[in-house]
């Protein structure tokens, strides 16, 4: 790995590409380093014109570039089941710290076999091959002969399923190769960097009939599914507005040198100035609405602050000479975006992991009835509040789904929704159902990524968020507000 980080250069709008340039450029070789050009992210693949001067044109040509939609090559993934199986054959790529935790919960799920793990760094590939032995299974294949040899475990004739945690710019190239080797795909989120290759996605799901899932385990947090119930059975009334946010003070493990794997997630800081991580926050709200079922998100608005969190935790923290200081950052420290929806209701986002703040996902929801708040959780809803007074949410556990009311203790970490995602989507494989989300929803909940960047290049200016359903969000349809099924 290579941690002589370099500055970033100023963002640039750059034309599209497409095919085999869509792989991130190999100029060093390792990927682990920062995979990184000016005409990687930057322009988020837009072929549109210098931003940030402010002129309507710029804006006008910005918007008209953003909605535009390529014509379908396929037909729609909506609503297609899963082929159903006894077992669910899975591969995994990456396990650093999320990977090599999620894997112990893949290993605690019935009806799933690891075949396959894949990581760079062959002693943590060894590492999570001894845990599948352990738990019982025969021991799986090891790829970790460099930062290409995904691509080999995607290959396999005997997966159905790769999952992928890795660096951000890594997530598309690997989602593709799986793909387009017949595998279904979750990858952790953000699931792209740039608005084209979100695109792309969208299309290889619907050529190769292989279902593409951004893994947003906050969708399965038990106040989300609890709040969905609710406000899927009329409990808020008309829903007017939501808000969600990654508010999490990252500036420690961002600087330390073991916690990730060389400075990926903090160059990213140096390269964009949006929200960098909207899907925790974004996913949920989502889904209280039916965005894509129902309902759409159809433009986002975004300012942020100046970036001055990290260069001042590096000043106190960082020694001099430390590679770090030869990074530029201009990632605002506070983004906030504000998303419109085809209903007209407003979704607010935030993003902040440079300066001092508990954490919080806000995690709100209101309607003509009343109003959630999470963090901490508390709720107000008519007729059964009269007096303005925040009540008890514990009051309304008869709302909970029925994943939290099979499994009340479940296993894993962040309080047991990694499980209940991982449970839930391997249950949907083995039985053949339809996924409680899709390449669309996966699309439209990291499309702030590039078009908050691009707002914010833009002084604020509105941008619509393209229609990745291309028009089938108008069907209502089920999603993660599922009902139980028999085994």
């Amino acid at each position: 790995m290579n941690d002589d980080a370099r500055p970033a250069p100023e963002p640039q709008d750059i034309p599209p590409h497409s095919g085999a340039a869509d792989e991130p450029a190999r100029q060093d070789p390792s990927r682990r380093s920062v995979l990184w050009t000016t005409a990687g992210v930057a322009g988020a693949g837009l072929g549109i014109g210098a931003l940030g001067g402010g002129t309507a044109s710029a804006a006008e040509s910005t918007a008209e570039a953003v909605a535009a939609a390529p014509a379908r090559q396929g037909r729609t993934m909506a609503g297609v089941r899963f082929e159903g199986r006894s077992t669910v054959r899975v591969g995994i790529v990456g396990l650093g710290n999320r990977g090599g935790s999620m894997i112990d919960l893949f290993l605690a799920v019935p009806g799933v076999q690891v075949k396959a793990v894949c990581d760079p760094v062959r002693d943590k590939a060894e590492k999570a091959a001894a845990k599948v032995t352990a738990a019982g299974q025969p021991a799986p294949t090891v790829y970790a002969k460099g930062e290409d040899d995904y691509e080999n475990l995607c290959k396999r004739g005997d997966l159905d399923f790769v999952y992928v945690a890795t660096p951000w710019e890594l997530h598309f190239p690997m989602a593709k190769a799986a793909m387009l080797n017949g595998k279904h795909v979750g990858v952790e989120c953000p699931i792209a960097m740039r608005l084209e290759e979100l695109w792309q996605l969208v299309d290889l799901s619907e050529r190769t009939r292989r279902h593409c899932m951004q893994l947003e385990n906050c969708c399965y947090g038990k106040n989300e599914m609890r709040v969905l119930r609710m406000a899927h059975a009329g409990l808020f009334g008309d829903l007017l507005h939501g808000a969600g946010a990654y508010n999490h003070d990252l500036r420690g493990l961002m600087f330390d040198p073991d916690y990730y794997e060389g400075p990926w997630r903090r160059l990213w800081h140096t390269r964009l100035r949006g929200d960098l991580y909207p899907n925790h926050g974004f996913g949920p709200v989502a889904n209280y609405m039916d965005v894509n079922r129902g309902d759409r998100a159809v433009s986002i608005t975004s300012i942020g602050t100046p970036a001055l969190g990290l260069a001042e935790y590096r000043k106190e923290h960082m020694p001099p000479g430390d590679p770090s200081w030869k990074e530029s950052y201009i990632g605002a420290d506070r983004t906030i975006s504000l998303v419109q929806t085809a209903k007209g209701r407003v979704i607010r986002l935030e993003h902040d992991v440079s300066t001092p703040h508990p954490y919080s996902r806000i995690n709100s929801l209101g309607g003509t009835r009343g109003v959630f708040e999470d963090y901490p959780e508390r709720i107000y809803l008519e007729p059964d509040n009269t007096d303005d007074q925040w009540a008890d949410f514990s009051k309304y556990a008869e709302w909970d789904h029925w994943l939290w009311k099979e499994h009340a203790n479940p296993p894993g970490g962040h309080g047991g929704m990694d499980y209940m995602m991982v449970f839930r989507l391997m249950q949907c494989m083995r039985l053949g159902l339809v996924p409680d989300f899709d390449v669309y929803d996966a699309a439209t909940w990291t499309a702030p990524v590039p078009l908050s960047h691009l707002s914010i290049k833009a002084k604020g200016a509105p941008l619509p968020i393209p229609d990745f359903t291309r028009g089938e969000w108008k069907k209502a349809r089920s999603g993660v507000d599922s009902e139980k099924p028999a085994e």
